[in-house]
């Protein structure tokens, strides 16, 4: 650990330049609070798994590796070195909040917990407890708020606009409190953004395919703008990342540029991707309800029901003649 006069707290800071391998070196803070979260959630998923395959259910491969891959990734963007580097540069920092709010979230989603949590828990005794506690905190009023597509923009808008536009990046990220409480805000964000428009778990809201597009659609320039405004800036924007050791030969505005860079591109190909999956899932949707409806057509005689239904009904208007007369009377 090394003391320096930015930052507060029990906190790790680099000495070398920074490289690949020294931030992606396993150096845990003082105190690890999210990577430790990463691992017990790994820990409680995988336990979760394992319980339904040797009981002879069926669990999703895919899930379980997608959720998997969220967790290590929260732990390595937490607890390698580049959480030490985000203190120190712009651009590590910026990866950081990228990663917790685009990349971690639909990763931990897909692998689609809550549903493991009704199929796995054991309903007696404390399983039992948790089943109650969850199932009441969705139906409740508070996850339906918070879950509003509406929560969405205003939450984004906070995270990059209001953050660094409104200068409280720099107070925040000078004690270690703040830090964490930024990693942890970007993190809950993205999983409260990423939650409505891509999970398949039971939820007090359900969104149209239509209406999850239209919220991605919505929030993917927020990046791009923002990222913009960062490379156009000739000033630091965070006096803490103004000042980068001097043996290091960084320039910290171009440093910014970099992050901006990144806001602008690695913020919007997680988008991208989510965007995509949720067309797969929608043409899917509609080729089941196709195959679905033609298969009510042969066991009907090779017929539309609803649509004779309808045709029926207008062919007795068309005979009663308008308000009610005989046909051919005004």
């Amino acid at each position: 650990m090394q003391d320096d006069p930015g930052v507060t707290g029990p906190v790790w800071l680099p000495t070398a330049p920074p490289s690949l391998e020294t931030m992606l070196a396993p150096t845990l803070q003082p105190v690890p609070v999210l990577p430790v979260l990463a691992v017990v959630l790994l820990v409680l998923y995988l336990a979760g798994a394992c319980r339904l395959w040797l009981r002879g259910r069926r669990w999703s491969i895919g899930a379980t590796i997608s959720f998997t891959v969220g967790c290590v990734v929260l732990a390595v963007v937490t607890g390698a070195g580049i959480e030490g580097y985000g203190l120190r540069l712009f651009s590590a920092f910026m990866f950081q909040q990228l990663t917790l709010m685009m990349l971690v979230p639909p990763l931990l989603v897909l692998g689609r917990p809550g549903t493991l949590l009704l199929r796995a828990t054991p309903h007696r005794g404390v399983g039992l407890l948790v089943l109650v506690t969850a199932r009441r905190a969705l139906r409740s009023r508070v996850s339906r708020v918070v879950l509003h597509p509406a929560v969405m923009v205003p939450l984004f808008l906070l995270a990059f606009y209001g953050l660094y536009l409104a200068e409280l990046a720099d107070p925040l990220l000078r004690t270690w409190t703040g830090h964490l409480g930024l990693e942890v805000g970007f993190l809950v964000a993205g999983l409260l953004f990423t939650v409505p428009v891509l999970s398949t778990d039971p939820l007090p809201i359900r969104q149209t395919h239509h209406g999850r597009a239209l919220d991605l659609v919505l929030e993917m320039p927020l990046h791009a703008f923002f990222g913009v405004i960062v490379m156009m800036a000739t000033a630091p924007m965070v006096p803490l990342f103004a000042a980068p050791p001097v043996g290091w030969e960084i320039d910290p505005v171009r440093d910014q540029q970099l992050a901006g860079g990144l806001a602008w591109s690695y913020g919007e190909a997680p988008g991208l991707l989510m965007l995509l999956l949720i067309a797969s899932r929608w043409q899917r949707n509609d080729t089941q309800r196709s195959r679905a409806r033609d298969r009510q057509i042969d066991r009907d005689g090779g017929a539309d029901a609803e649509l004779e239904e309808y045709n029926a009904y207008l062919a007795r208007l068309n005979a009663s003649g308008p308000s009610g007369a005989p046909p051919g009377q005004p």
